[in-house]
C-alpha cells in the first residue's frame, strides 16, 4: 500500500511571522528560539528546525472533523517556502521517534490506532492501511501528544 505524506501549507501560517509579540499572544502563539536538536519540528518542512533558528509556537487544530475526534494541540511552524512531500517514506520528524498512528475512516472516525517504535512506523501505517476502512492516518508524537503530519492514501 502506497501512502503520502505532506506537510501542512505554509501559507496557513506565513502571517503569524510578521506579527508582534503581542499579537500572537492574543492568538495563543508564541516566538521562540530553538535551543536544541532536535526538539522543534517544524510541521511544514517536516523536519527538526537548526539551534538559533526562529519558529512559531501555536494551538492548531489537526482534525477538524465533526466527530467527538476532532483534536487541537500546540505545534512548531518554521518560515519556509514549501510543504514538505514524502511518498512511500517518512519524512525526518517521524524517523527515531516513537509515534501514535491514529486511523480514521471518511467520516473522521477512529477506526485503529498504533503505536509505533521508533524504526516501525512505516510497517505499522501500511498495516493499518491494509484495512479498506481507514481513509487517513494522523501520526503523533507518543510522549509529548503534539500532531506531527497527515498520512493518506497514494
Amino acid at each position: 500500500m502506497s501512502y503520502a505524506i505532506t506537510g501542512l501549507a505554509p501559507s496557513s501560517f506565513s502571517d503569524l511571522f510578521t506579527l508582534s509579540d503581542a499579537d500572537l499572544a492574543a492568538r495563543n502563539a508564541m516566538r521562540v528560539e530553538v535551543s536544541a536538536h532536535p526538539g522543534f519540528p517544524c510541521r511544514i518542512s517536516l523536519e527538526d528546525a537548526a539551534i538559533g533558528e526562529t519558529v512559531i509556537l501555536l494551538h492548531h487544530v489537526s482534525h477538524d472533523a465533526p466527530t467527538p475526534y476532532r483534536s487541537a494541540y500546540a505545534i512548531y511552524v518554521r518560515d519556509v517556502g514549501a510543504a514538505a512531500d514524502y511518498r512511500d517514506s517518512l519524512p525526518p520528524v517521524m524517523r527515531g521517534r516513537a509515534l501514535g498512528l491514529r486511523a480514521f475512516d471518511a467520516k473522521g472516525m477512529l477506526r485503529d490506532a498504533r503505536l509505533a517504535a521508533p524504526g516501525q512506523a512505516d510497517a505499522a501505517i501500511r498495516g493499518l492501511f491494509d484495512n479498506p476502512a481507514i481513509a487517513y492516518i494522523h501520526a503523533h508524537n507518543a510522549a509529548h501528544g503534539c500532531f506531527v503530519a497527515q498520512v493518506d492514501r497514494a
